[in-house]
């Protein structure tokens, strides 16, 4: 069946680096389209990033600092995390969506079969 496995978090500073990664397996990575997702302690699910065969997208954020990409080969898709903020502290959500457009990659209901996540904690 279809499943991800967030991998990847962690404790660092500001400033740091961290990348995630988001294995997939039953079925064709080059087939869909992978978004990156985040929840921080008491606020809603916020679409991160997301990732095409020939298009990425980020929210205003994290653009110049965070990097999307995928691995097909591998099954992977990684997300590049650098210059961290505290404020990126969150649990981190891959899923999997379906020609997202510059408006629907950021909606939550057009994604399906969440991984469990991972957490980035940055603090000082």
């Amino acid at each position: 069946q279809v499943q991800f496995v967030e991998s990847g978090g962690g404790l660092v500073q500001p400033g740091d680096s961290l990348r995630l990664s988001c294995a997939a397996s039953g079925f064709t990575l080059d087939s869909y389209a992978i978004g990156w997702f985040r929840q921080a302690p008491g606020k809603e699910r916020e679409a991160v990033s997301c990732i095409t065969r020939s298009t990425t997208y980020y929210r205003d954020s994290v653009k110049d600092r965070f990097t999307i990409s995928r691995d097909n080969a591998k099954g992977t898709v990684y997300l590049q995390m650098n210059d961290l903020k505290p404020e990126d502290t969150a649990i981190y959500y891959c899923a999997l969506t379906s020609r997202p457009t510059h408006i629907t990659w950021k909606i939550q209901k057009t994604y399906s079969f969440w991984g469990q996540g991972t957490r980035v904690t940055v603090s000082s």
